[in-house]
């Protein structure tokens, strides 16, 4: 089974800015190049920090209503820092959480949800910015289509990885749910079966109906050993 990799999906060509880089210059490059946010990197291209449109917003937020009508926001200390903010420096989201290209999807997945962030900086084994994932490049292995889906069950989980006759289980995959229908020869193989078809890129659920010859989940070492000598006897 081949998980896709961030280096299969990332962004190769990044816009970065340096830590003076200032707000104007940071807003007009989020427009020009139709992006949410800019990694902020030193001069040996290492990623120090991001800036996003949030970020370059608490300015706009901390303003006074012309009209007086609505209420004066009181951000707290380091978001108050952040609206007086003129640089990227000051306007960063620091240190950056990062990204490798060898990582896989669950892995960036992971990292995003763990630090609430919606895109990361690539790195490579020496620090230095390669790319950018974002949460819309990890949702595009949901766009394979249904039939790469079921081919990568039935050939790479089922026969080449589990070693199944390829006439055990039917697989059929319609808007990514995977309905499997079958008989294995033992039932410990049934969860086996579904975690890896859940592991396939685009997979969105997973519905099995197998059935199985020998119940080897309750069985004594002995019992497995006699039911074994069964067979070998008929």
């Amino acid at each position: 089974m081949r998980k896709r990799m961030v280096s299969d999906l990332m962004t190769t060509r990044v816009v970065g800015v340096r830590r003076n880089t200032g707000f104007k210059e940071i807003a007009k490059l989020l427009a020009e190049y139709d992006i949410t946010a800019v990694p902020v990197v030193d001069d040996d291209d290492r990623p120090v920090g991001v800036v996003s449109e949030a970020d370059l917003l608490r300015k706009e937020a901390a303003q006074l209503d012309p009209a007086g009508l609505l209420p004066v926001l009181r951000p707290r200390e380091a978001a108050g820092a952040k609206a007086e903010a003129t640089t990227a420096e000051g306007l960063m989201n620091s240190p950056a959480v990062t990204a490798r290209p060898q990582w896989t999807v669950v892995e960036a997945a992971q990292v995003m949800e763990r630090h609430h962030v919606k895109r990361l900086p690539v790195v490579d084994e020496a620090g230095r910015l390669v790319g950018l994932i974002s949460r819309a490049d990890l949702l595009r292995v949901f766009l394979r289509g249904d039939a790469a889906v079921r081919e990568e069950i039935a050939g790479e989980v089922l026969v080449r990885t589990l070693g199944l006759a390829p006439d055990t289980i039917t697989v059929r995959v319609v808007d990514g749910r995977v309905a499997l229908r079958g008989t294995v020869e033992r039932k410990s193989m049934v969860p086996v079966v579904e975690r890896l078809c859940r592991g396939v890129d685009g997979v969105v659920d997973v519905s099995a109906e197998l059935n199985h010859r020998i119940d080897d989940t309750s069985a004594t070492p002995s019992d497995l050993g006699m039911s074994r000598r069964s067979q070998l006897a008929t």
